[in-house]
C-alpha cells in the first residue's frame, strides 16, 4: 500500500528538524501510543514504521539523498506527491500514522477501498476490527474539519457513509453512537446550509424542511425545553435565523402542520401560523387568507390578543367590529384631544403591528405597511364587496325587557306593533309591513317614518267604559297583571300607550346607523355579576412591594417565595434600566448574560429614539412548575403596566395595561447561584 506522506510528516518533525529532536520525537510518539482500541498487533506495526522513519532521518546519508528526491519531485513541475510504500502487513499501522498526521480524509477513502471484496477477510479478524475502527474515527475527524470549514452537508454525508460502513461490518456499536450523536449534533448547521440555498435548489430546500420538521419533533415542540444537546436560547437564536430563509407559504405550511400535531390552537405555531397567513393575505392581496387567520385567532380563545383581532377586523373592512374590539381589549381610547379620531389611532396601530411584527420574516415577501394601496387593490375590493353583499344572518335572541315592554305599551295603546305594523280590527284586511322595515328591530328605516292614523274619526271619540276598535290585551301577560290592567280605564291607557310610543319613536331616530357587533372572544363566565367596567376606571398600582432576599439566591434548593423574590428583583431591576436608571442589585446576580444583554440592548434601542420606560409590574401568583438540582421553572401570574414617555417625560402613545399576565420563567443555577435563563408567555 502506498501513503500519501513521506517521512518527516509521518514521524511529526519538520524538514529542518536535527537527529537529537528527531530521536527525541520518536519516544514521545511511542509513549503516546493511541487508546481508542485497536489490536497489539496493529500498534506494534505502527512503533515499527516510526523507528524506520526516525532511522531514515538520523542517518545523514541516507537523509540527505532522500531531500534530494524530495526536492527533485517538487521542481518537476508535474502534480506529483511523495508517498510512502507500506508493505500489507502493516498497512492497518500505516492508515493509523496517516489518521495521527491529520489526513482523515484521505484515511477514510483507503479503509473503505480495504474493507471491499475481495480483499475483506474474513468476520472476526483483528485486521477487519482495526480497519472499521479507523473508518469510524476517521469519519468522525473528518466531518469536524469540514464543520469548522462550514462544509455542513459535506460534514454529514460523511458520519453517514462512516455508520454505513459499521454498520455493514457489524463492528464498534460505541462507535456507532458516537456517529450518531454528531449527526444530531451537526442537524442545525444542516438545515441552515440547505435552506439558505437558492429557491431553485428545490431537492436540497426540502431536505432542509424536513430535517427541520424531524429537529422540531425530538424537541418536543416549538414551546419545549426537551433538548439537551440545544439549549432554549441558542434554539431561539436559530429559529429565528432558520425563519428568514422560509418563504410564506413554507412558513404557513409547517406552522399549520405543528399546531395540528400539537393539539392546541393557543400554542406558539398556531400564532406563527396566524402571522404568516396575515403577512401573505396582506402582501399579496389575499384577504381570503386574512379571514382564515381571524379564524384562527377566534379558535384559540386568548383574551390577550384583543388587539390583533381588531387589526384583522380592520383588514377585512369590519370597521365597526375592529373599533368595538379595539377599545374593549386593554387598549383605552384615545385622549380626545390628542387623537380626535379613533379610527386613524387604529389605522396607525394596525399599520405598526404590520410593519413590527407581521411583514417582517419572510425570504419573499417584501412589502410597505399601506393600508391605503392595501384597500385600493382591485382584488380586495371585490373581496369585501362579496362579504358586504352576504352578511351572516343574526342568530335570533330572547325578547328583552325593553322590547317587552315596547310591546305591551304599542297594543294597550291600539297604536301598533313597534315595527310599523297598525293594529285594527278583527275584520280587516291585514296591512303590509313599510318596505325596509321588517326584520329591522332598532334601525332607522330609509325615509319618513310611519305614519299611523285611525281608520275613522269615531273611534277617536271613546269614553272610559268604551273599548277601543280592535283593542286586546297581549296573550303573554300574566293572568293577575291583566286582571289590573283590565280596571284601569281606556283612557289612561291610551295616553300612556301614546306618550311610550313617542318615547320609542325618539329612541328609534337617535339610532342614526347600524352597528355591526364585533366577533367576541369566548371567556369564561363570571362567578358572580360585576359592576360594567366603564364603571370601574382601572386604578394604576402603586410601585410593586419587592421582597427582601439574600442576592444572590445561593440556597440549593429554594422554595417558592424565594424564586418568588428573585422574580420580583428582576422585574424591579428591568423597570430601573428602562427606565433610564440603574439597577439596585448587580444585573449578573440576577440573570444570565443572554437576558442583560437583551435588556441593555432594548435599552439603546429607547435611547437612541429619545424615549424610557415607566414600567409597573406586580407578580400576584407565583407556582413552581417543575424543580431540580441545576433547574426550576416556575408560573408567575403578573399584573403589568408600560407607558413610553418622550425625553420631557411626556407619554407617547397608548398605556399598555395587562391584568393577569401569565409567564414561565426558567432559572438556572450557575456553580452556587440562581439566574434567571429565560421566559415566556405561558399557555
Amino acid at each position: 500500500m502506498e501513503l500519501p506522506i513521506d517521512h518527516f510528516r509521518l514521524l511529526g518533525v519538520s524538514p529542518t528538524t536535527d537527529a537529537h529532536t528527531v530521536l527525541r520525537t520518536l519516544q514521545l510518539r511511542l509513549d503516546r501510543a493511541p487508546d481508542q482500541g485497536f489490536t497489539h498487533e496493529t500498534l506494534q506495526a505502527r512503533d515499527a514504521l516510526l523507528r524506520h522513519s526516525a532511522d531514515l532521518l538520523c542517518d545523514q546519508e541516507r537523509r540527505s539523498a532522500y531531500e534530494s528526491e524530495l526536492t527533485a519531485l517538487t521542481e518537476s513541475g508535474q502534480p506529483l506527491q511523495a508517498a510512502l510504500d507500506v508493505p500489507s502487513s502493516q498497512e492497518v499501522a500505516g492508515l493509523l500514522l496517516l489518521l495521527e498526521a491529520d489526513l482523515p480524509l484521505e484515511v477514510f477513502e483507503l479503509v473503505s477501498r480495504a474493507l471491499q471484496p475481495p480483499q475483506a477477510p474474513a468476520l472476526g479478524s483483528g485486521r477487519e476490527a482495526d480497519l472499521a475502527l479507523l473508518g469510524a474515527l476517521a469519519s468522525r475527524q473528518g466531518a469536524e474539519d469540514l464543520r469548522r470549514q462550514r462544509h455542513f452537508e459535506s460534514a454529514a454525508n460523511l458520519l453517514m457513509q462512516g455508520q454505513q460502513l459499521l454498520q455493514r461490518m457489524g463492528q464498534h456499536p460505541q462507535q456507532r453512537q458516537a456517529i450518531s450523536d454528531d449527526l444530531v449534533a451537526l442537524r442545525p448547521f444542516r438545515i441552515l446550509d440547505l435552506i439558505s440555498r437558492d429557491l431553485s435548489a428545490a431537492e436540497a430546500r426540502a431536505e432542509g424542511l424536513q430535517l427541520l420538521e424531524d429537529l422540531v419533533r425530538d424537541r418536543g415542540g416549538l414551546e419545549s425545553y426537551g433538548d439537551s444537546r440545544l439549549s432554549h436560547e441558542d434554539f431561539e437564536a436559530f429559529f429565528r435565523q432558520i425563519r428568514s430563509y422560509l418563504t410564506v407559504q413554507e412558513q404557513i405550511d409547517l406552522f399549520s402542520r405543528w399546531a395540528e400535531r400539537d393539539g392546541s390552537t393557543a400554542s406558539r405555531a398556531d400564532d406563527l401560523a396566524t402571522t404568516a397567513l396575515t403577512a401573505s393575505g396582506f402582501a399579496q392581496r389575499k384577504p381570503e387568507r386574512i379571514a382564515a387567520a381571524r379564524d384562527r385567532l377566534l379558535a384559540s380563545g386568548r383574551r390577550d390578543m384583543t388587539e390583533r383581532l381588531a387589526c384583522l377586523h380592520l383588514l377585512l373592512g369590519q370597521v365597526d367590529a375592529a373599533e368595538e374590539t379595539f377599545y374593549s381589549g386593554n387598549a383605552a381610547p384615545p385622549v380626545a384631544d390628542a387623537e380626535a379620531d379613533g379610527l386613524a389611532h387604529l389605522c396607525r396601530h394596525c399599520s405598526t403591528w404590520l410593519a413590527r411584527e407581521v411583514l417582517p420574516g419572510y425570504r419573499d415577501l417584501e412589502s410597505d405597511p399601506d393600508l391605503e394601496a392595501y384597500f385600493a387593490d382591485r382584488d380586495v375590493q371585490g373581496y369585501l364587496d362579496q362579504l358586504d353583499s352576504e352578511p351572516p344572518a343574526p342568530p335570533p335572541a330572547p325578547p328583552s325587557v325593553f322590547s317587552l315592554a315596547s310591546s305591551a305599551l304599542f297594543s294597550l295603546s291600539g297604536l301598533g306593533e313597534p315595527g310599523g305594523r297598525q293594529r285594527r280590527g278583527a275584520d280587516d284586511e291585514p296591512e303590509s309591513e313599510a318596505p325596509g322595515f321588517a326584520n329591522r328591530p332598532f334601525d332607522r328605516p330609509e325615509g319618513d317614518l310611519p305614519h299611523f292614523e285611525p281608520a275613522d274619526a269615531q273611534d277617536m271619540d271613546w269614553t272610559e267604559d268604551d273599548s277601543a276598535p280592535g283593542w286586546q290585551l297581549p296573550d303573554w301577560l300574566p293572568a293577575g297583571l291583566a286582571e289590573r290592567l283590565e280596571t284601569i280605564p281606556r283612557g289612561a291607557l291610551l295616553a300612556a300607550g301614546a306618550a311610550a310610543a313617542a318615547v320609542l319613536t325618539i329612541a328609534g331616530i337617535s339610532l342614526v346607523r347600524p352597528r355591526t357587533a364585533p366577533t367576541p372572544l369566548p371567556v369564561q363566565p363570571p362567578a358572580a355579576l360585576q359592576p360594567p367596567a366603564a364603571l370601574q376606571p382601572p386604578a394604576a398600582p402603586g410601585p410593586a412591594p419587592i421582597r427582601r432576599t439574600a442576592l444572590p439566591l445561593t440556597s440549593p434548593s429554594p422554595d417558592s417565595d424565594q424564586v418568588r423574590a428573585l422574580l420580583e428583583a428582576w422585574l424591579a431591576a428591568k423597570a430601573a434600566v428602562l427606565a433610564g436608571g440603574s439597577s439596585a442589585a448587580p444585573l449578573e446576580q440576577l440573570a444570565r448574560d443572554s437576558q442583560v444583554q437583551r435588556l441593555e440592548s432594548e435599552r439603546r434601542e429607547d435611547a437612541a429614539a429619545g424615549q424610557s420606560q415607566r414600567i409597573q409590574a406586580r407578580v400576584t401568583d407565583l407556582r413552581i412548575e417543575t424543580s431540580g438540582p441545576g433547574r426550576i421553572s416556575a408560573i408567575a401570574t403578573i399584573d403589568y403596566n408600560e407607558q413610553r414617555l418622550d425625553a420631557a417625560g411626556q407619554p407617547v402613545g397608548r398605556p399598555k395595561r395587562i391584568s393577569g399576565l401569565r409567564n414561565r420563567y426558567v432559572f438556572g443555577r450557575d456553580g452556587d447561584s440562581w439566574r434567571l435563563v429565560s421566559f415566556q408567555r405561558a399557555n
